[in-house]
């Protein structure tokens, strides 16, 4: 299993490369930012600055979308940054959030995600593309053939679909090990049926993690499941509440809930996280002393979880990078998952 850590735009520049300098050292592999750019700063900023001050960890947006920039931009900023980093470079990628919720705009229909999903990776080859608002073909003559990474953030069925058929990896933002295998095994499905080898098929888990007591855990990660419940809103509202088309452990949870302030997403202040239950929440997350951590990870493991990816975002984040790096991790260096590969 591979270990990643995820920060908001918020962070200060001197601690950034701090974080990023502990967690390269303690064994995280992956260092992602949220790609928001109004509710925190632009994340592709930090993480050229952040590149420089590591060696082999690898970044990415968790997650970008097909909405915020024009996709010959966008795919000029990811080949640009996979240069810049000798390659170490991926893109986590969802139809659209909060960087376009906020401003009053809907996410991108899944066709435009896949399509930007083969438009990006094509351009980033240096092959010759075409898309939608481009009325001419596009091909960067500085390319060198870099395979992009994409991991699809995906929930409900369809995105599960596109996930296994054009992603190279995908994102849970979860960490209850039934609810993750029955995602993964959807997605991994759907890219055996279109006939894909799946065998380097990522699946990231990303949560919060908290390495003091249970209940400061769930009380600094209460934020989680709410923001994870205004995906499983959208899901309901397509599937309704009682399909099986997804886990009901996923959808029964959000029952009682009455909105999300997207101006504090994904903050601990939110003020509609009444619904939450702490059972959710040790639920979702991974929390209490190491020797959880580490039941819990095995669990998640056992699940085809190939990356731990930690949101950052709850206090305490140099003794939870330490804490991974001198107890966690170890136990899993045997067998470290792989980069995910192109899927063919």
């Amino acid at each position: 299993m591979d270990f990643g850590i995820c920060f908001k735009g918020f962070v200060e520049p001197e601690r950034a490369k701090a974080l990023v300098r502990q967690a390269e050292n303690a064994g995280f592999k992956y260092c992602w930012f949220y790609d928001s750019h109004i509710l925190w700063r632009e994340s592709f900023v930090a993480m050229a600055m952040c590149m420089e001050h590591t060696k082999n960890m690898r970044f990415g947006p968790c997650v970008t979308n097909p909405n915020t920039r024009d996709w010959s931009h966008a795919a000029s900023l990811f080949g640009s940054l996979a240069k810049q980093s000798g390659g170490r470079f991926d893109i986590g990628l969802g139809r659209g959030d909060s960087a376009v919720r906020v401003m009053g705009k809907k996410p991108a229909p899944l066709k435009r995600l896949e399509e930007f999903t083969h438009t990006v990776k094509a351009l980033i080859r240096g092959e010759e593309a075409q898309y939608g608002e481009c009325p001419e073909p596009v091909k960067f003559p500085w390319a060198d053939g870099y395979e992009l990474p994409v991991w699809v953030a995906a929930y409900g069925p369809k995105a599960l679909s596109s996930a296994g058929r054009v992603g190279d990896g995908l994102i849970l933002q979860i960490a209850e090990p039934g609810i993750c295998k029955w995602l993964g095994d959807q997605a991994v499905a759907a890219g055996e049926e279109a006939g894909r080898d799946m065998s380097n098929f990522g699946i990231m888990a990303a949560a919060p993690a908290h390495t003091g007591t249970l209940e400061e855990g769930i009380e600094k990660t209460k934020w989680f499941p709410a923001m994870v419940g205004n995906h499983v809103a959208d899901i309901v509202e397509k599937y309704g509440s009682n399909t099986d088309q997804v886990p009901a452990s996923l959808t029964s949870y959000i029952e009682n809930r009455r909105g999300y302030d997207y101006s504090k997403h994904g903050q601990s202040d939110n003020p509609f996280l009444d619904f939450i239950t702490d059972d959710i929440v040790e639920s979702f997350a991974v929390l209490g002393p190491p020797e959880n951590h580490i039941e819990k990870l095995n669990k998640l493991k056992d699940a085809g979880i190939t990356q731990f990816n930690i949101y950052l975002d709850s206090g305490d984040e140099e003794k939870i990078i330490a804490d991974y790096g001198e107890k966690i991790i170890p136990a899993f260096n045997a067998d470290n998952a792989k980069t995910p590969e192109a899927v063919s």
